[in-house]
């Protein structure tokens, strides 16, 4: 886990990330880059860290010129390592747990409106790759997939008849994602054509019919966008925004979204709520008789 030897705990931990809690390759690499900058800071025993460490270390941070997002993202590595700290019994509480991060400013994620979204199926699929992006392109956004669990399914994950697909998400957590009507339909054109069908093989293939990768999707995603939209700015993730923004505008169940989604906290869900908002103060700005006008100084 390329740690100094005197860091065994940081090494630990991160062998707990990989084996017990079965995060992905990517998210170890992010703590593993943090607890680095922790222990560049603070080279001495980490069971002997105290709250002021924590927050000089933050402060550094800050003046480095990182911004709040980064020193966020750093602060939670930390937490997390000496939560887990606490739990193995080497420290009898968490340092940083009351430290603070400098607040970041949340930037909403960009969605399409629910017009652009419909003329992204406007084309007739006739092609099997053509059947094949179709079908991508439902899970997406008519099952708000997360890109790695679109590229990741097998044609034994899908059922048809039930209407739903076995999706892996974040932290190897399965959940059943629903499938409409139009994506069990665009999954079956697509099956139908599918170059080795069979349980176990992956439900999308790209060249030589191996599994398809993820920059493979977003290249389609970008050449449908252009030829559908005239904008190339489409990613998976958009589609994953769309999906659940246009859910919350016609349900109003934060709870069902979540679920859906695939969050584990609420909170992550919650941005949402955000864009619902700005979707209804454009509406009423534009529609509302008095709206657009201006209040009298006089009353």
């Amino acid at each position: 886990m390329q740690l100094p030897p005197e860091n065994s705990h940081a090494t630990e931990f991160l062998h707990h990330l990989a084996a017990e809690k079965r995060y992905s390759k990517h998210t170890i690499d992010g703590y593993q880059r943090e607890l680095r900058k922790f222990c560049a800071f603070f080279p001495g025993d980490l069971a002997s860290v105290v709250t002021s460490d924590v927050s000089s270390f933050t402060a550094t941070l800050r003046h480095q010129g990182l911004q709040a997002k980064s020193i966020q993202r750093a602060l939670s590595a930390i937490r997390s390592f000496y939560n887990y700290m606490q739990r193995q019994g080497v420290v009898s509480s968490n340092p940083a747990a009351v430290a603070r991060a400098p607040k970041a400013n949340r930037k909403l994620p960009k969605v399409l409106d629910t017009d652009q979204a419909a003329r992204l199926f406007d084309k007739k699929a006739n092609t099997p790759t053509e059947l094949r992006d179709r079908a991508i392109l439902e899970l997406l956004y008519g099952s708000g997939l997360r890109l790695t669990e679109l590229v990741t399914l097998d044609i034994g994950d899908v059922d048809l008849t039930g209407g739903l697909a076995r999706v892996l998400g974040k932290g190897n957590k399965a959940r059943l994602a629903p499938l409409g009507r139009h994506c069990i339909s665009a999954l079956q054109a697509w099956l139908d054509e599918h170059p080795c069908y069979h349980h176990t093989a992956p439900l999308f293939t790209g060249r030589g019919h191996q599994r398809i990768s993820p920059r493979t999707v977003q290249a389609r995603l970008k050449k449908i966008a252009q030829e559908q939209l005239n904008d190339d700015s489409l990613h998976p993730h958009m589609l994953r925004h769309s999906f659940a923004t246009h859910m919350l505008e016609s349900s109003g169940d934060l709870r069902a979204v979540q679920e859906l989604l695939g969050h584990s906290d609420i909170a992550t869900t919650q941005i949402y709520t955000h864009l619902d908002f700005q979707h209804l103060a454009k509406v009423y700005d534009s529609a509302h008789p008095r709206a657009g006008l201006k209040p009298k100084t006089d009353i």
